[in-house]
């Protein structure tokens, strides 16, 4: 036999013989070339439908894990896709709810002493949110989180003896995990996410949480620095501002006007603005100098702020105003024994007190505060505030510096004049008068002498008139109340508006050095007569006149109305009768010819 024929044979033979799993693989290997061997082990049927559904669920688990960092990336895409605080704090607790499949997510901000100063909510309706009243104050796990920031995760909340429930109309939770939101070294916040909708979170969800607090604190540092540098804008824009419309004598805008009398409504209001304040008071030296006096008061619940004293001693106010350095507090109970000038106004919380210096001295004190449970104000508040009210208040200086320069000024330009009134004017009226006696002299009785004398009378009277004003004119506006004078001259201009016309007043005689009750009663009595006349006379001229000779202070008065008529009420005549005779002297109220009235009071100087 040939030796190919027979093997020929016995490959024909394996055709038919059965082959083990052994041979066939190698069997395989010897066609291929390949060392290798491909087997298919004979095993139960059961067992290989086992390893088939471990396959198909292990595929499952790597779609499922894909499709869940796809939504980590979503959810960090969404974070980062806006600056604004207050939103990304929103779209922070929007994602982890969807990213873990949560049914409520809550995040809550920690402050400076521990306690939450803000809770960003979602997931529940508002009218449910209004029902169930304030927002937690961190207490229960909320607490336990804060001061342990360590993730925390519970199939059942109730079964948790850190607890502490739920408020009344509150929805009910199961399962719970709380992640902290760490910046650098600092907790900023932590995440809540309660009611999983698996029926309980795994830890997968745990390192989700993790990972996106990771990322959340990177996108609220980067709305911070935003923010802050906003803020940092605003504030210099505003001293700008306030620099360029207190120095300004007269601003292209009109509506950019201010006041020049006050500047201080103008550094309370836009600091008001910029800090987001609730309420903003400023304080300056009361003219007791034991005191401070609120001058400005903006906000809710302060109209009766204005004008109240505020004890040095005792008092944040005080506090700043002695020290010059600023204060910032999460509440105004921090600083035991010291007071808020707005503790009654409203429920006070975070508070800024800023001095407000000068070049040489404090102005003053402004107060910036916010209502209790929100944000407090940070370190950059502080530093800007304070450094906007220094700014402010060297700019209030220099308009002050100005608005002196400008009454020096003018009170030269009054003196000019009447200087020149008093040598030349004066001169020549009084010079004229005497040359009208000479030649009232020369005649004799008759129409003509009549008419000279009355001319010489006139003019006179228009001498004393001029000298009035001579005196009105170099008195310092500000010493105004040290001066009889000028109180008589303000006590006219108090009631000129109700009359509808100037009375005409004169002066005769020397009427500094009188009692101070003496001069409380003239002005009194001026005060009261002027009055009777805007009231009941109808009259459209009046002539003051005030003398003061060795033995007597006189007010004469004299007015073209319709006369003293019927009245039927005389109390205020009386109180000017009483206090004539009570100083030994005498009241008169006659009819004046052709019309009119005229008073006469007087009392001895001696």
């Amino acid at each position: 036999m040939r030796p190919g024929q027979g093997r020929g044979d016995r490959t024909s033979a394996s055709r038919v013989r059965p082959v083990c799993p052994t041979e066939r693989s190698r069997a395989i290997a010897d066609t291929t070339g390949d060392t290798r061997a491909l087997t298919f082990p004979d095993l139960p049927r059961p067992e290989l439908d086992q390893l088939l559904g471990q396959v198909v669920e292990r595929a499952q688990e790597v779609l499922s894990t894909q499709g869940r960092l796809r939504g980590l990336l979503w959810a960090n895409q969404v974070i980062a896709g806006d600056l604004a605080l207050p939103v990304v704090l929103r779209r922070i607790a929007d994602a982890a709810r969807e990213l873990v499949g949560a049914r409520y997510a809550a995040l809550g901000v920690v402050g400076p002493d521990g306690d939450l100063i803000e809770f960003v909510h979602v997931g529940m309706p508002a009218d449910m949110v209004a029902e169930i009243g304030p927002l937690p104050q961190g207490k229960g796990l909320l607490s336990v989180l804060i001061e342990d920031p360590q993730p925390i995760r519970l199939r059942r909340i109730d079964d948790d003896p850190r607890s502490s429930g739920f408020p009344p109309g509150h929805p009910p939770m199961a399962s719970f995990l709380g992640v902290p939101i760490r910046i650098r070294d600092e907790v900023f916040g932590n995440l809540y996410l309660t009611d999983s909708t698996r029926g309980q979170f795994s830890a997968e969800d745990t390192e989700l949480a993790t990972a996106l607090a990771a990322t959340a604190a990177a996108a609220i540092e980067n709305a911070r620095l935003y923010q802050a540098a906003r803020s940092r804008g605003e504030w210099l824009q505003a001293t700008a501002s306030i620099i360029r419309q207190l120095l300004s004598p007269d601003p292209a805008d009109p509506t950019d006007r201010v006041d020049a009398g006050d500047p201080l409504h103008l550094v309370a209001a836009r600091s008001r603005e910029i800090a987001d304040a609730d309420l903003v008071t400023l304080v300056r030296p009361a003219e007791s100098g034991s005191d401070l006096r609120v001058e400005v008061a903006i906000g809710a619940g302060t109209e009766d702020l204005p004008g109240a004293q505020v004890p040095r001693q005792g008092s944040l106010s005080g506090r700043v105003f002695a020290t010059g350095q600023p204060l910032r507090l999460t509440h105004p109970r921090d600083e035991a024994g010291l007071a808020s000038v707005a503790s009654g106004a409203m429920d006070i919380g975070p508070v800024l007190v800023v001095p407000l210096c000068g070049s040489t001295r404090v102005h003053g004190v402004l107060s910036l505060a916010r209502t209790r449970g929100r944000t407090a104000f940070g370190s950059d508040d502080l530093d800007l505030a304070a450094g906007f009210a220094n700014q402010a208040a060297v700019a209030i200086e220099l308009a002050e510096a100005r608005v002196e320069q400008h009454r020096a000024t003018m009170l030269d330009e009054r003196e000019r004049i009447a200087a020149d009134l008093h040598d030349h004017v004066i001169q020549r009226l009084f010079a004229t008068g005497l040359s009208l006696q000479v030649l009232a002299g020369t005649l004799g009785p008759g129409r003509a002498r009549e008419r000279i004398q009355a001319t010489i009378a006139d003019l006179d009277a228009t001498i004393a008139q001029i000298r009035t004003s001579i005196f009105a004119l170099q008195q310092n506006p500000q010493n105004s109340a040290r001066c009889l004078r000028a109180r008589l001259l303000d006590v006219v201009t108090e009631v000129t508006p109700a009359l509808g016309f100037a009375p005409a007043v004169r002066f005769s005689g020397l009427l500094d050095g009188l009692p101070g009750q003496t001069a409380e009663d003239l002005l009194a009595v001026l005060r009261e007569a002027l009055t009777n006349i805007a009231r009941h006379a109808r009259a459209h001229t009046a002539d003051v006149d005030v003398t003061r000779d060795p033995q007597w202070l006189t007010l004469d008065i004299r007015d073209d109305g319709i006369g003293l008529g019927a009245t039927t009420r005389r109390s205020g005549l009386a109180n000017l009768r009483h206090r004539a005779e009570h100083r030994g002297g005498t009241f008169t109220l006659a009819p004046r010819d052709p019309r009119g009235t005229r008073l006469s009071w007087s009392i001895p100087t001696s």
